[in-house]
């Protein structure tokens, strides 16, 4: 990522991508029933063996890694004689790739959970919330509350009010003046910040970002109260009444999980757990954080207001991205390959999602999103210019630090932005249930 630094007059942005920033944006008018009628109905089915055969595979993976993890440091060892040098340099090459092979498939563990969480997994909603309940519990994650909160932001994506992941910070929020008065001093006053400071933000959210948003809603929706809300406590006004016992359950997952690596710990030392499971499992917050952010944040895809909001563009206000390449459609179960057909149709395992960003593509053209920029250059792009939106517009994007759009809504559309009142009356848009 410090090329990125030490490089920043060349263009690292994906063909797609510039492609959008210099079209002017006019919202999508497909309707669903047109995208429903484009996929086979068999593409919509869960194989319940294929699903299962996943979780055998992630799981068989992990504990082999954990296999020949457990060989490294007596391999190490038995090579003493070829010097202190070549023994740490061989330890430090083969633990490092313990940790990344293991992150990936920790992640990709997660996402069966999140597929299970889905009712997509397998045919049987009892067996898939077993399945999400239990691989969840052992990467610490609790499996209920967070079903909860995901399918609140799959009913509202990309609505300013309803949303509940990722949503931008108005200008008010972070303390700037309004636009027709706003200085470029205001935007320095706030934004600026030396390089090596923002890189090593993109480091704390990449490595406590997803603890962050499950103990105290970071990047949540602001309409909660701040330092009330989290996925832990069942009065949490993340919740229902009703779902009260679902948390706690969820908690009694990831209390099971901690006590067992205590257990784990007092055996065999906490340097060998730290080895084993922490390093990678940080390094599994790093691969959730990054493709569910880059999910949602981008310069040139938009937010709605309430007046001009539907689901189907709400699902479409998301963007594929090649992450990792062939590692990320192998590990991740294509999470960001075919993010879009995702939020289009819950129902659809992962496995057909290829196939099903196909045919969605054909019906959709240009309103597909998809941007073949590096996922790391996009993470640092996204992080750098996606800082506020205004508070009067009906379709906003993020600007940067230098209060800049990307991208604009074309001009014949302006009625469109002239919906600061109207936002907070009308009613919800209507449209077809995803």
């Amino acid at each position: 990522m410090l090329s990125f630094l030490a490089l920043p007059v060349l263009n690292l942005n994906g063909p797609e991508y510039e492609a959008r920033k210099n079209k002017p944006f006019v919202p999508p008018h497909v309707k669903i029933e047109d995208l429903n009628k484009a996929i086979p109905k068999h593409l919509f089915k869960p194989d319940t063996k294929r699903g299962m055969s996943y979780v055998v595979r992630d799981l068989g993976f992990s504990i082999g890694l954990l296999v020949l993890a457990s060989r490294i440091d007596p391999l190490v060892a038995s090579m003493n004689h070829r010097g202190e040098w070549t023994c740490f340099v061989l330890a430090t090459v083969l633990w490092c790739l313990y940790w990344f092979f293991q992150s990936l498939v920790a992640a990709g563990i997660f996402c069966l959970g999140h597929e299970a969480g889905h009712g997509s997994l397998t045919r049987y909603r009892l067996l898939n919330d077993t399945i999400g309940f239990s691989l969840h519990s052992v990467l610490l994650i609790p499996y209920f509350s967070w079903k909860i909160t995901h399918h609140a932001h799959h009913r509202a994506t990309g609505s300013l009010e309803n949303d509940e992941n990722y949503v931008p910070k108005t200008r008010q929020r972070v303390g700037l003046p309004p636009a027709s008065t706003a200085r470029r001093t205001d935007y320095a006053d706030i934004f600026e910040e030396t390089p090596l400071f923002t890189l090593f933000r993109v480091f704390v959210m990449q490595a406590v970002g997803w603890w962050m948003y499950l103990s105290f809603n970071t990047l949540g929706s602001p309409k909660y109260p701040e330092w009330t809300t989290n996925h832990f406590q069942p009065s949490s006004p993340l919740f229902k009444d009703t779902q009260a016992h679902l948390v706690i359950l969820s908690d009694c997952g990831v209390a099971a999980m901690a006590f067992i690596l205590d257990c784990l710990c007092r055996q065999y030392t906490f340097y060998a757990i730290f080895k084993f499971y922490v390093v990678p499992y940080l390094l599994m917050n790093h691969w959730i954080v990054m493709f569910t952010f880059l999910h949602h944040s981008d310069p040139t895809i938009p937010h709605y207001r309430h007046s001009v909001w539907t689901k189907t563009r709400g699902a479409l206000a998301t963007v594929d991205r090649p992450l990792l390449g062939w590692m990320g459609r192998f590990f991740l179960h294509n999470i960001s390959h075919d993010h879009v057909a995702h939020h289009l149709f819950l129902k659809v395992p992962f496995y057909n999602g290829p196939e099903v960003t196909r045919y969605i593509k054909a019906v959709l053209k240009d309103d597909y999103n998809y941007d073949s920029t590096n996922s790391f250059y996009a993470l640092w792009r996204s992080f750098n210019e996606c800082q506020f939106i205004e508070e009067d517009e009906c379709i906003v994007f993020y600007k940067n630090r230098h209060g800049e759009c990307a991208r604009t809504v074309a001009q014949d559309l302006g009625s469109f932005q002239e919906c600061s009142t109207r936002c907070s009356t009308s009613t919800e848009s209507d449209d077809e249930p995803l």
